[in-house]
């Protein structure tokens, strides 16, 4: 796969270096303890969710395989690292053939989780997981804290359309995740055209108030983006007096006018305002489009308004107001020695402060009431119950090495639209409480 894929710059050759340098010198204090081939689990998950929130959104698993899949130590790579000496020689030699040859199960993107879910496992040497910490992390914690918040707008707006239009408020190489997550979240455009390259996501845009204040009137300007795209664009009407420019909008487009953007002011009195206008002028399919600084709670306060698309920038590419999804990647269990046949020991951190750990290889499933929704997240070790076998929540991501589950954008935008729908209806609810789900732990005390 081509680094731009990934939304590298094209002149990284792998994703080997989005990492911690402890991952590394961990990695030589193992190989030189001979424990390093250790046969190993690693589980990514969070003790809890963001404060209010009910559920989470599993989102970046399509780049945290193409990630591993190119994590590779080339010959610049070692050659930085042997500069800077952060590692021997025999852990460079170590390096120069890694290839990650484990496997990877997790839960499928787009599904919600939920306060201690193991919502990826990676299992194979200490060695060839330990590396892969850090950009796991990277990329689940970011993409995921910006698909709960479009996850939230997304059901605030109800059957509207919302348009991601971030990319200038965070980093450009974020802007491109975000877009990705948000999409995954629910919406259904973004502003960004890498990620439209990248992600084959719908792309959006047509003026801003810098291209009023270039031509000498506001009919001027409107003039010439009609001309240029037709009549079926969106004008942007709020750069001097919004009802001129409304009026002007009509006459210079007619009635086939295909929306207005309003984009400062008290939205829900402004677009009372221009609907009851453009329905006067004959305007009446023209649609209103708003922006300004939404989050889901704005969002929402205008449920009753006449808005037909809402485009949402700075609050959903910081999660708004929660910009992680604050998960962890801890070793559950690891073998007693390197020999590939020896049993898996449970491990687990024990330290005080609330960041205590479960040790073993979990399963999850979700237990489902009489009629259907979901009234529990069910997370253990050893056998599944019976009657959860065919709940269990996890899936084969990475086998061997190899890369098994791939997906189109949009398969993954429908799972959460369903896993969403399968949730008790508080699920939706935007004041603060407590996950919609309680998190239920089966553990057998025998090792696995």
């Amino acid at each position: 796969m081509n680094t731009a894929d990934l939304g590298l710059p094209v002149d990284v050759p792998s994703t080997a270096l989005f990492t911690d340098q402890y991952e590394l010198t961990m990695l030589q204090a193992a190989l030189k303890a001979g424990t390093a081939e250790r046969r190993s689990v690693f589980e990514v998950f969070t003790r809890r969710l963001p404060e209010g929130r009910r559920y989470g959104v599993v989102a970046g698993t399509g780049r945290v395989l193409d990630a591993v899949e190119n994590f590779r130590f080339d010959a610049g790579v070692l050659g930085f690292l042997r500069e800077r000496q952060i590692v021997d020689e025999a852990t460079l030699d170590w390096l120069a053939g890694y290839r990650f040859t484990g496997d990877v199960l997790g839960y499928p993107e787009g599904e919600v989780y939920f306060p201690g879910s193991p919502i990826m496992r990676v299992e194979g040497s200490f060695a060839e997981c330990v590396l892969l910490e850090t950009v796991i992390l990277s990329i689940l914690n970011h993409d995921s804290a910006i698909a709960a918040a479009a996850s939230r707008m997304s059901s605030a707006a109800g059957s509207r359309p919302l348009i991601e239009m971030g990319a200038r408020r965070t980093h450009e190489l974020s802007a491109v995740a975000a877009a990705r997550a948000a999409y995954v979240g629910g919406f259904t455009t973004t502003s960004d055209l890498a990620a439209g390259f990248r992600y084959g996501i719908p792309t959006v845009g047509t003026s801003a108030h810098a291209f009023t204040l270039l031509h000498d009137t506001e009919r001027d300007a409107f003039r010439a983006q009609v001309d240029a795209l037709g009549r079926g664009t969106t004008l942007l009407v709020d750069t001097y007096d919004v009802a001129e420019a409304v009026r002007t909008a009509v006459e210079v487009a007619g009635p086939e006018l295909g929306a207005v953007r309003i984009d400062s002011g008290d939205l829900l009195l402004v677009a009372h305002r221009v609907r009851q206008q453009l329905d006067e002028l004959g305007a009446t399919d023209t649609k209103i489009v708003v922006t300004s600084d939404l989050d889901e709670y704005a969002i929402a306060s205008l449920a009753a308004a006449p808005v037909d698309a809402y485009g949402v920038g700075t609050q959903l590419v910081t999660g708004s107001g929660h910009p992680t999804a604050s998960m962890v990647y801890k070793l559950v269990a690891r073998a007693e020695s390197d020999d590939p046949r020896a049993p898996l020991v449970p491990v687990a951190k024990k330290s005080s402060g609330g960041k205590t750990s479960i040790g073993g290889r979990k399963w999850a499933a979700r237990r489902l009431d009489e009629d259907g929704i979901a009234e529990a997240e069910v997370v253990g070790t050893g056998p599944v119950p019976a009657e959860l076998a065919g709940r269990q929540l996890q899936v084969e991501l990475v086998k061997g090495g190899e890369v098994l589950a791939r997906e189109p954008l949009d398969v993954v935008r429908d799972r959460h639209i369903a896993a969403r729908a399968g949730l008790p209806l508080s699920a939706t609810q935007l004041s603060r409480g407590e996950p919609v789900l309680p998190t239920e732990y089966v553990q057998v005390p025998s090792g696995n």
